[in-house]
């Protein structure tokens, strides 16, 4: 298997774009590659990472479909997710903070139920991918929100 320096001892940083209620859709598998992290840092999206425009350019962070994941676990992941969005009992969408594991095993970091849908961003361009436009995605979740009925809960 290859793989890349982002997925090094510290494993790889993993994001996956749910949309529905009932019927869920996960997106494909996003990446946050660190092209020219210094070798004492850890690959880890910490805030300077997410937010720090300068540095994000000075050690080279992109994000992107992820690539050479090991066989199955594309689909183990959309699993977790699924499973992660129902037990969490989130609606119209979300994204999934994961951590891929040298060994093969994948950890939910976060379930983020208001991540960023700017145009150009990780949702909207994963969303893409599969083709879904920005625009009619941002209507499917409008629409999704103005569909949605809470369950009875006693």
């Amino acid at each position: 298997m290859r793989w890349s320096k982002s997925s090094s001892n510290e494993g790889r940083e993993l994001y996956v774009g749910v949309i529905g209620n009932q019927r869920l859709q996960t997106f494909p598998v996003w990446e946050m590659i660190f092209e020219n992290l210094p070798e004492h840092v850890a690959n880890i999206a910490t805030r300077k990472v997410k937010w720090d425009v300068a540095y994000q350019k000075k050690v080279g962070i992109k994000t992107r479909r992820a690539e050479d994941l090991p066989p199955g676990v594309e689909e183990q992941i959309h699993r977790i997710c699924k499973r992660v969005y129902r037990a969490l009992y989130l609606s119209g969408y979300a994204r999934m903070d994961l951590r891929l594991a040298p060994d093969g095993r994948v950890y939910v970091l976060e379930a983020n139920p208001n991540p960023n849908l700017s145009y150009g961003e990780d949702f909207a361009e994963s969303a893409e991918v599969v083709g879904i436009s920005y625009e009619a995605l941002i209507q499917r979740i409008l629409n999704l929100g103005l569909s949605y009925r809470a369950p009875w809960r006693e």
